[in-house]
């Protein structure tokens, strides 16, 4: 079954409604809350249904002197009980437009191999699969 969730653009006036909300993998911390929206090349969007938050999606603008902008989808989730209802694809439909909005001409994210729904959504939403790239971290950058 579908769900029609309203669609929000996180900024200082709603920044409140995911503050206390259970969708993150962790508690917001205030301060980077504070520094993500100070930020204008953080972007995200939230979903709520029924006044509660059940999903956001999150990018950052990637700015290199000798490139067009390009926009990195850091992070998207919907609440346990609230997957496959087109929440996801909504949210994911709103950062896209925004990063275009803004100017991006490329958008791009990586995923695990084995996430078969998140890769699901990404085909759905008919983005390129790009096979062969090797993604390095430190200092624990992608531990969960």
């Amino acid at each position: 079954m579908v769900i029609k969730p309203r669609i929000h653009h996180l900024s200082k006036h709603n920044a409140d409604m995911v503050l206390t909300s259970d969708v993150f993998d962790y508690p917001v911390l205030p301060e980077q809350l504070d520094r993500f929206l100070a930020d204008k090349g953080h972007a995200m969007v939230f979903a709520t249904v029924e006044g509660a938050v059940v999903g956001f999606a999150s990018g950052t603008v990637l700015l290199h002197p000798d490139k067009e902008p390009a926009f990195f989808v850091n992070e998207v989730g919907v609440n346990e009980g609230f997957g496959q209802k087109g929440i996801a694809t909504a949210l994911c439909q709103a950062l896209i437009t925004l990063a275009r909005d803004q100017g991006c001409k490329g958008i791009w994210l990586a995923t695990e191999a084995d996430n078969a729904p998140a890769r699901a959504l990404y085909r759905k939403l008919q983005a390129r699969e790009t096979e062969g790239v090797v993604v390095y971290d430190w200092d624990g950058a992608l531990d969960v």
